[in-house]
């Protein structure tokens, strides 16, 4: 008897391209189609950069996808916000409650009645969610009284209340972390345990690598005698790539007989914030912000160094990308790479915001080449030894086949 395919919904409430993107599109290149019917549900049809949008990509694979369409915010909702921020200006924690109420009303709600309706419509098996349960909110709600399995993804460090934390239990049926570090901030804000399981990121380590000579030459026009820093990601607070900068005033006046650059690599909200910063710095010409580009690989194999100076992480594949590319590694202590860099040995961790370490560090890798070349032995070892992208596939298909509908505890 031939088993039926389990038919699943993914479900992506984001709007821009990022790393969780990448994660989930090297998945669904992968995923054993005999085992499982895939659908998808987003909400903005975003591209990379200006290049292929996620529907054109999953067209390509075969894969279907819907779109809810996102409505404006409706100027009661606003007028509420507002309202309600006055009302309790003096308490952050009621400030943020009320202006969650707004959005569940408007918002939230809405979208979960339409994904209800596609999972009852669609009669799928499991509902499989790409974030974090506070940006999925939404299909907790579409599942509720519905036989239906529900595995999230926590792609990032989550951000949890109580009332959050009652209804993951309550409904997921299996969370995959990408790390054990968010794991264990799940298990720490009070998911149950046997819901949680750590299936690792992981990048393809035997994909065709770019020549570092070539994209020095070719991308950034630069003498072999160039010290290239460079940050990969959005321009986002999050990403805090404003240490960086200041980290770069420091070295530059350490030494300012040095050949050096800094490569931003990304498009945000803080493009003009951290443009202006370099102007104050005095260290303008030195950096190049390039936008988004679709082949950062090849930039990232350009760099000697890459920083991830972010306030949180989940398992950031950039890093893993970097240790195979032979690039030296600096990144803040934060979760996801404080898992990945073991400090001294496969790259170098400063405490989030000591921006003073990171620029010892960013010293450090700049004066010490013999250091810089054990760091990047040692991590390329440890990237094709841990984090090949078939145990990250196997691992989810895994969890996706065993997990059901109230049964959290064989999967």
């Amino acid at each position: 008897m031939v088993e039926q395919r389990k038919k699943i919904l993914l479900l992506d409430t984001g709007n821009e391209w990022g790393g969780g993107t990448n994660s989930m599109l090297e998945l669904l290149k992968r995923i054993d189609r005999s085992q499982f019917d895939l659908h998808c549900c987003f909400y903005h049809n975003y591209s990379r950069g200006k290049g292929d949008s996620i529907e054109q990509v999953l067209t390509a694979l075969s894969i279907p996808i819907l779109f809810i369409p996102q409505r404006k915010q409706p100027r009661w909702a606003k007028i509420g916000k507002e309202l309600l921020r006055s009302l309790v200006f003096f308490n952050r924690q009621l400030r943020l409650r009320a202006t969650q109420r707004v959005d569940a009303v408007w918002r939230i709600q809405p979208n979960a009645r339409q994904i209800r309706q596609r999972l009852a419509d669609g009669h799928f098996d499991l509902l499989y969610m790409n974030n974090q349960p506070g940006s999925n909110l939404e299909g907790y709600l579409a599942a509720e009284g519905l036989p239906v399995t529900v595995v999230q993804h926590c792609r990032i460090e989550p951000v949890l209340n109580r009332e959050l934390v009652e209804r993951v239990n309550h409904r997921v049926d299996a969370i995959i972390a990408v790390s054990n570090g968010v794991r264990q901030v799940l298990l720490d804000n009070g998911v149950r345990p046997e819901k949680c399981f750590t299936v690792f990121n992981a990048i393809d380590i035997w994909q065709p690598l770019p020549a570092r000579a070539a994209m020095r030459s070719q991308l950034l026009q630069i003498s072999d005698d160039t010290f290239v820093f460079g940050s990969i990601g959005s321009l986002i607070p999050r990403k805090s790539n404003h240490h960086i900068l200041s980290a770069l005033e420091k070295f530059s006046a350490a030494f300012p007989a040095a050949r050096w650059r800094m490569i931003m690599l990304g498009e945000g909200p803080e493009l003009s914030k951290l443009q202006q910063q370099a102007e104050q710095a005095g260290i303008a010409d030195r950096v190049v912000f390039t936008g988004f580009r679709s082949n950062a690989l090849e930039y990232l194999a350009a760099l000697d160094v890459f920083i991830l100076a972010s306030k949180s992480e989940g398992l950031p594949r950039v890093v893993l990308e970097a240790m195979l590319l032979n690039t030296a590694v600096i990144g803040s202590r934060v979760t996801g790479t404080a898992e990945l860099i073991e400090h001294d040995n496969t790259g170098l961790l400063f405490e989030y915001g000591d921006v003073q370490t990171l620029f010892e560090e960013m010293k450090t890798l700049y004066l010490d080449a013999e250091k810089r070349s054990f760091l990047l032995h040692q991590a390329n070892a440890s990237v094709k030894q841990h984090y090949a992208i078939e145990h990250y596939v196997s691992g989810v298909e895994t969890i996706l086949k065993n997990a059901a509908h109230g049964n959290s505890s064989h999967v």
